[in-house]
């Protein structure tokens, strides 16, 4: 055996062993993450209970003297008619007013179970429902397949760990869901940036809080001093941008809706998921990294632009500093921030990079064929392609097989060679919502799904 060989033998037997460690920190990292899910009916303050884990997202109860009121509904019947037995078990007063943190069908589905005889007060932001508006209007469906990979509801169980900050659930009908029906509609709304209410004797401050979405807001309740932050808090690395596809989601003023809610003093922080942050001193320091961590997603990203970074290269500019890359409720579990980045460029510049040369590049076919040619023939590319996904070079590999299928679409080995590169991909990211959607594309290269990008 020559020395060269040894050598390139030992570089990728150490390869592989780095891979398979870093494949095993990423799942045993999500998998603890799995601990935010336990079902379980959490008292935050007097007269305050939130259920986590029943649903995919949680649901609270605010007791009154004559009824109570909820933020949120969960996301599907079943689901909440475990919690509104829960929610018995503390009392039986009557809903009062349904109040909705944002349109998003997870925090709206479960309505229908928390109507009574005596329809309640459903309150949101004016701007409810405007996420989904623009893709009826303009006829697009296409969002629900991305939907349905992002969270995996094409998977057997056993690839699924969890959604990053919820558990795993499989709606009787797949995709994601951001609409309900007339009965469940807002009845009253936030019009300005603020409104006060009192329902059943609880008063509460109703602040509009754009962030995940335009029609956000968040819940502050003075007596107990806990605040209901809906999607704009959960323990995860927020997500600026969702891989299903979405209209803009403006990082700025995410930052400046954090802000805001770190200015209420609270003492019991509930985010739209994963467990409840007690404790004033708590609540203020991760609503202050929270709001840090985005502020520097967007300053950092805006810097890099007025250099004249394009968004790849604006990824490796912008990294998160130290002290908050390593707070636990800023891992990238559900949002990440490469995705926050390129959303940052997005909203500000538009598609185009700033590189004259993408201006009117070829077309992935024709791009693919000088690839092929430049390699020495389609044969030696997908030679290159081989040897990649054995070095466990995954990314290289997956993107000299999109060369391969933007030449020939039917291409059985370019197919598992990028499934492959997409399942070990898959093994090593920590991010629930890439994960998913690296195995569903790979299950649909596999099953012979076209045009699974």
């Amino acid at each position: 055996m020559t020395r060269l060989t040894f050598s390139l033998i030992v570089s990728l037997l150490v390869a592989t062993a780095t891979t398979a460690q870093d494949a095993d920190n990423a799942t045993e990292q999500l998998t603890r993450q799995s601990e935010q899910f336990k079902e379980q009916i959490i008292k935050v303050a007097d007269n305050v209970h939130v259920a986590v884990g029943y649903s995919v997202s949680n649901v609270s109860m605010i007791v009154g003297d004559d009824g109570v009121v909820l933020v949120d509904t969960g996301m599907m019947g079943e689901a909440a008619e475990k919690i509104a037995k829960e929610f018995r078990k503390i009392t039986d007063k009557p809903v009062k007013a349904i109040i909705y943190t944002h349109s998003h069908g997870d925090h709206t589905g479960g309505a229908p179970v928390f109507l009574g005889a005596d329809r309640p007060q459903i309150w949101a932001h004016v701007n409810f429902g405007s996420e989904a508006r623009p893709w009826k209007a303009g006829g697009l469906t296409y969002q629900n397949v991305r939907g349905a990979r992002q969270a995996g509801f094409k998977l057997p169980p056993e690839q699924r760990i969890n959604n990053g900050v919820a558990p795993v659930r499989y709606p009787k009908r797949g995709g994601a869901v951001f609409s309900g029906g007339k009965a469940t509609n807002p009845t009253h709304f936030v019009e300005g940036n603020r409104k006060r209410i009192e329902v059943a004797g609880v008063e509460l401050e109703l602040v509009a809080a754009p962030g995940e979405t335009n029609d956000g807001l968040f819940v502050w309740h003075p007596a107990g001093k806990v605040l209901f932050a809906g999607d704009n808090f959960y323990r995860s690395f927020p997500n600026l941008y969702a891989i299903r596809g979405t209209p803009n989601r403006n990082v700025r003023l995410w930052a400046e809706s954090l802000s805001r809610m770190a200015d209420k003093d609270a003492i019991a922080l509930v985010g739209g998921h994963t467990n409840p942050i007690l404790g004033a001193k708590e609540v203020k320091q991760v609503l202050t990294d929270y709001r840090d961590a985005v502020q520097f997603i967007h300053d950092k990203t805006v810097e890099g632009i007025n250099k004249g970074l394009t968004p790849d290269e604006l990824v490796e500019y912008v990294q998160l500093p130290e002290r908050l890359a390593k707070k636990d409720y800023l891992q990238p579990f559900y949002g990440h921030p490469d995705w926050g980045v390129r959303t940052v460029f997005n909203s500000y510049l538009g598609w185009f990079d700033g590189n004259a040369t993408n201006l009117f590049p070829l077309p992935p076919k024709a791009e693919a064929e000088r690839m092929a040619k430049l390699a020495g023939g389609k044969d030696k590319l997908l030679q290159a392609a081989k040897v990649a996904l054995a070095e466990d070079d995954n990314q290289w590999a997956a993107q000299l097989a999109d060369h391969l299928l933007a030449v020939n679409e039917d291409n059985g080995e370019a197919k598992q060679i990028k499934a492959e590169a997409l399942t070990k991909l898959a093994h090593n990211m920590v991010n629930a919502t890439a994960r998913n959607y690296y195995l569903t594309v790979a299950r649909e290269l596999r099953e012979g799904t076209k045009k699974s990008k």
